[in-house]
């Protein structure tokens, strides 16, 4: 059976997305979560464990927007308008198999993404304006 490339490329583009997304979520979401619930001392030992994680969360606006614009390319290759399965019904079931699990791969991917960004960018300043 051959593998159409645009599925190929689809299938692609939303596992990247999906690593994208959850690198912005390890590198400022989730050491927020951890230094706000007293685990300082955890983030401390894993980023000199993994010093790679000082520089994406130092590079955190270039990580975001490349994850951001993956994310958006992927939503675009997904939904995109003219988009049909073959008529064939095993190629057609399969196709619909494989846009169920490309949906749910981008929704994940957004969810991680929309959690990662709240961390990093808004739950700071939030938490200035309440004055907690």
């Amino acid at each position: 059976m051959k593998t159409d490339p645009s599925r190929l490329r689809q299938n692609t583009v939303s596992w990247l997305t999906l690593f994208a997304a959850s690198g912005t979520l390890i590198c400022c979401a989730l050491p927020i979560l951890f230094v706000t619930l007293g685990l300082g001392a955890a983030v401390a030992a894993v980023t000199s464990a993994v010093p790679f994680l000082v520089t994406l969360a130092l590079h955190k606006t270039w990580a975001f927007a490349g994850s951001g614009l993956m994310l958006l390319a992927s939503g675009w290759l997904l939904y995109r308008p003219g988009r049909a399965c073959p008529s064939d019904p095993e190629l057609g079931r399969l196709c619909e198999r494989a846009q169920r699990w490309n949906r749910r791969i981008h929704g994940v991917s957004a969810a991680i993404w929309g959690i990662g960004f709240f961390a990093a960018y808004l739950a700071l300043p939030i938490r200035i304006w309440l004055g907690v």
